[in-house]
């Protein structure tokens, strides 16, 4: 399965692509929301997993973006921001899931 990983923290994305890779997963990293957006719109991707808190771009136009062109990749938001209302907005703008960063 191939992931698009949008994460500006390169830390983080470091270790999670490590692990998603040891797990089976091909990961494309993209540490800002421009390149995240043309990247999910030009390859195929199985799953995408998003920041919302990302540069040039917000994860959230993002996502909004991805899903006004008909993009159907599944998304899974991974994000410091975990309030309840936030939670809801990420899903309405057609998020699949929501995990909220420890």
């Amino acid at each position: 399965m191939k992931l698009l990983l949008a994460e500006d923290d390169a830390r983080l994305a470091d270790y999670l692509i490590r692990k998603l890779k040891l797990s089976g997963y091909v990961v494309e990293w993209s540490n800002n929301g421009v390149d995240a957006e043309f990247l999910a719109l030009q390859e195929d991707f199985d799953g995408i997993v998003l920041d919302l808190g990302l540069p040039q771009k917000s994860g959230l136009e993002v996502l909004g973006c991805w899903r006004e062109r008909k993009l159907e990749t599944p998304v899974l938001i991974l994000t410091a921001r975990d309030s309840w209302q936030e939670r809801v907005d990420g899903l309405r703008a057609g998020a699949d899931d929501y995990l909220g960063k420890p």
